[in-house]
């Protein structure tokens, strides 16, 4: 992309009076698009009845939304800077809005998985947009604020959503969790149509975008994705589908690399990368995606599965969580401008790593209660690194750069609750192999515990017995897999700490500007 063209020229200054309906509008959009990461996963298994699919195939409804949803984001900026940040808004809305209808309605599976993928096309540009016209509409010093806001509905739309989807499935049906974006986006529209000033059509771009540079990063991004989505189904690179995808994500990043470098325009402009703030919060949201997606993955599995939790209730355990991540948002935001931006970050990631530790400690018998405090705890955490870091990423950046930064934040985002998932699960499957092959090795007829347990079976060697202990080690099994994978991201988060120091030690001044500190 040109650096010669800048975003913040197509968002034209908000007028007295409309911050208010642009804040709602920003964040409805935000929200809407968080909340359908998560809100269709509990309802696949009523989804998979109704469409009359196998589990393999009803996943794509899930895999179809990721993958379009990755690609589409990146050229967010461009379309921003071309035509103007208002006209792509409205777009993706409206966009957003029909697809949610049409996957309301869908008859076939075939029907919505594509209109999952027009679902994820069009809801790619909210959360990066949201978060430009916030920065824009807002002066310096309360940046802090609005980016406190813009955090509460792009972390608390993925924890609410398991309990909503629960809830709409359970009482109404599988097809509301689609149709309940209807009132939202209707209200989303008319809210920053009227908002929104009309871009200054001479700050427009009117160069061609590289098409060459978009294409070999969305051929990457698709096949990263899948790889990542399909691999624990398939067994890892056992599989050639998985061997393939790999290949041509390799190859893909390769040529998108290597053309970045040679052509004079590129799709993204490499001087991005000069800006200190910005490295350094493109790697820590993605280390955040990581262990926020993850956690959300393993817990609804442990809740219900393991310990018998309906989805409804185990929605309301996790919710806590929200909770503490709204409540550390809004303090980070009022203390941004008063303190070292990397404080509160190094504080959240303490808290973290804490509660991650205290998850690693959970077993079958483990109360609500004890999911609830280590949940607001980690809330807490999230709370304390999101909205500073989303200050502070984009603090030193250059306004011209503001759109292909904020779509490149997005991106990392998802590409890191991506691979997060990926790994939770790789590991909790080979952590349930092992522990099940280190737990077998007591069932034997000497064993005084194991007589005790089986006592009210017709002796050890019953068909019953053998069955209630094998149902017990599955069990047993899978949580101690399961801890595994809090034990190493608690580690994991203690690790990326010093990676605070790829932030410049700044903090906004009264006037809003960052001052540096030596």
């Amino acid at each position: 992309m040109s650096s010669t063209n800048t975003i913040r020229a197509s968002v034209p200054a908000v007028a007295v009076g409309a911050t208010g309906l642009v804040t709602f509008g920003t964040l409805a959009a935000t929200m809407m698009q968080a909340l359908d990461t998560t809100i269709a996963n509990v309802a696949l298994p009523h989804m998979q009845g109704s469409l009359s699919a196998s589990q393999e195939q009803v996943a794509w409804v899930l895999t179809s939304y990721i993958v379009a949803s990755a690609i589409a984001t990146t050229p967010t900026g461009y379309l921003a800077n071309r035509y103007g940040v208002k006209r792509i808004f409205l777009i993706a809305i409206v966009g957003f809005t029909v697809a949610s209808m049409l996957c309301g309605v869908a008859s076939s599976l075939g029907e919505i998985v594509f209109f999952r993928l027009l679902q994820g096309v069009f809801g790619a540009a909210l959360v990066p947009l949201s978060q430009t016209t916030l920065l824009d509409s807002y002066p310096p010093e309360k940046q802090g604020a609005a980016m406190a806001a813009w955090g509460v509905g792009v972390m608390i739309g993925p924890i609410l959503g398991p309990a909503l989807g629960g809830w709409l499935t359970e009482y109404y049906s599988w097809r509301w969790v689609f149709y309940i974006n209807l009132p939202i986006g209707i209200a989303t529209f008319f809210a920053l149509k009227s908002a929104l000033p009309d871009p200054d059509v001479e700050s427009l771009r009117a160069e061609p975008m590289d098409f060459s540079g978009f294409l070999f990063l969305s051929v990457a991004i698709a096949a990263l994705q899948l790889m990542l989505d399909r691999g624990q189904s398939l067994d890892w690179f056992q599989s050639t589908e998985i061997l393939i995808e790999c290949g041509i994500a390799i190859a893909a990043f390769y040529l998108f690399i290597t053309h970045t470098l040679t052509t004079d325009k590129p799709f993204i402009p490499p001087q991005l990368f000069r800006d200190r703030n910005l490295v350094g919060g493109l790697v820590l949201i993605a280390i955040l995606g990581v262990v926020l997606f993850s956690t959300f993955a393993l817990l609804p599995p442990f809740l219900q599965r393991l310990q018998g939790y309906p989805v409804i209730t185990a929605g309301l355990v996790m919710m806590p969580r929200g909770v503490g991540t709204m409540i550390a948002m809004q303090i980070s935001g009022y203390i941004l401008n008063r303190v070292d931006a990397r404080l509160p970050i190094f504080f959240g990631m303490l808290l973290l790593a804490i509660a991650l530790s205290w998850m690693s400690t959970f077993n079958l018998d483990v109360g609500a209660q004890e999911v609830i405090y280590s949940g607001l705890v980690q809330g807490l955490g999230l709370g304390f690194i999101f909205v500073p870091l989303s200050a502070v990423t984009f603090s030193t950046l250059a306004p011209k750069y503001r759109g292909e930064g904020t779509s490149l934040f997005s991106l990392l985002r998802n590409v890191g609750s991506s691979v997060g998932i990926a790994l939770a699960f790789a590991y909790q499957d080979y952590g349930t192999k092992m522990a099940h092959s280190v737990l077998v090795e007591n069932i034997n007829p000497f064993n005084p515990a194991l007589i005790k347990y089986v006592d009210s079976f017709a002796g050890v060697n019953s068909v019953n017995a053998m069955v209630s202990i094998e149902v017990e080690l599955q069990r047993q099994s899978a949580v101690i897999g399961m801890l595994g994978d809090f034990h190493y991201m608690a580690i994991g988060v203690l690790c990326a700490i010093p990676l605070i120091l790829l932030l410049r030690p700044g903090k906004l001044d009264e006037s809003g500007h960052e001052s540096v500190m030596d």
